[in-house]
């Protein structure tokens, strides 16, 4: 039985029925501050998936980019006065280190984004030979009005395509731009900001080309997965996808998944806001299985509120998981698990299950193992 996943384009739950080798590319971090709760339950989500995978006998190569070119951390390296790739090393470390904490699964590839600037020219290259974009002023833009399906991740109205590209920096009122939706695949930089040279002019990539020159290059022209938090999905994946089939011909995702926002104190994570809670801080006090079992205690497609009760509850689970560990094993158990799991990836109720076999006197110990907690 195929692993059924809620995706975004289609808006249902549809069989997730990929060959032997998997390809996913996760959209990773700007390195330019610690990991938060947000962050890491998106990347947890895809842990459990990637362990489902493997655990179906698939091979998976899972793509988690590093946005090491790019505003916010040009501006964090100004305000601390050190070069942007320093920070961008430190921060990227610390990143890991939470991960690894964590016990996420390592990765295929973590490719940088400055890694691939010849393969970022040579992408708009296509582009533009196959008349998506044009040139004006140095910078380049592609041109949505030749892209009929663009919108058709998110299925957003215009006038809301709009509004989230004119909050997320794109750049709406721009009058070299055709239509405001078009967006930059290129621009000159700023005097305090790495440049590259191109033919169109010396400058550097916007955001969304990266993550399209990176996927080509690790994964191919077609990818079986591709995710990220929800707030990803219109400018940067809807702008991904219409990019890269226009320079390949070829489909760019065969499944769209998302995982929704972490809130505390009513309002959606984010460092403009201050309402961070940093896995480093948590795993001082913590045992990083319980902020795992924190995170995963919630499904991995709707909100959820942060609040002080969370590592509490999973600590107390925790420690009844750990006083059965010695207690015989129920295969079914570690198949109620798998159900749950083949159901839209519903974690909630897989610990549910562990709890229950734990109330019966058994032991969750596999079980807990394929949802990355080892008793």
């Amino acid at each position: 039985m195929p692993i059924n996943l809620f995706d975004t384009a289609k808006q249902e739950v549809v069989p997730f029925e990929p060959g032997h080798v998997v390809s996913m590319y996760t959209c990773g971090i700007t390195p330019y501050d610690a990991t938060h709760i947000g962050h890491a339950a998106t990347f947890m989500a895809y842990d459990v998936l990637q362990r489902r995978l493997i655990d179906l006998g698939h091979e998976v190569r899972c793509v988690r980019n590093v946005t090491d070119v790019d505003d916010p951390l040009f501006a964090k390296a100004r305000d601390l006065g050190v070069h942007y790739l320093d920070l961008a090393a430190g921060e990227e470390a610390r990143f890991e280190r939470d991960m690894e904490a964590l016990n996420a699964l390592p990765v295929y590839s973590t490719p940088r984004a400055s890694s691939a600037i010849a393969d970022i020219r040579g992408f708009i290259g296509m582009v533009l030979e196959r008349g998506y974009a044009y040139v004006v002023g140095g910078s380049v833009y592609f041109d949505v009005s030749k892209s009929p399906n663009f919108g058709n991740i998110s299925h957003y109205s215009r006038q809301k395509m709009l509004d989230l590209a004119r909050e997320r920096g794109g750049d709406v009122d721009n009058p070299n731009k055709r239509d405001p939706l078009d967006f930059v695949l290129w621009h000159p930089s700023a005097s305090d900001e790495p440049s590259w040279e191109a033919v169109w002019g010396a400058g550097r990539p916007g955001w969304h080309i990266e993550c399209s020159a990176l996927a080509l290059r690790e994964l191919g022209e077609t990818i079986d997965l591709h995710g990220g938090g929800s707030d990803l999905i219109y400018p940067h994946h809807e702008c991904e996808r219409a990019q890269s089939e226009a320079a390949t011909g070829s489909p760019f995702v065969k499944h769209w998944m998302h995982v929704a926002m972490v809130f505390m104190d009513g309002a959606k994570m984010s460092k403009s806001l201050g309402n961070l809670v940093f896995v480093d801080a948590l795993r001082k006090v913590w045992d990083p299985r319980v902020i795992r079992l924190a995170i995963i205690n919630n499904h991995y497609r709707f909100e959820w509120e942060w609040d002080d009760t969370h590592m509490p509850l999973a600590l107390e689970r925790l420690q009844a998981w750990q006083e059965s560990v010695n207690f015989p094993q129920d295969p079914s158990t570690l198949e109620a698990v798998r159900s749950h799991l083949d159901n839209d990836l519903d974690t909630p109720r897989a610990l549910q299950s562990i709890d229950e076999a734990v109330r019966q006197g058994l032991s969750g110990r596999d079980a807990a193992a394929l949802l990355g907690v080892i008793l």
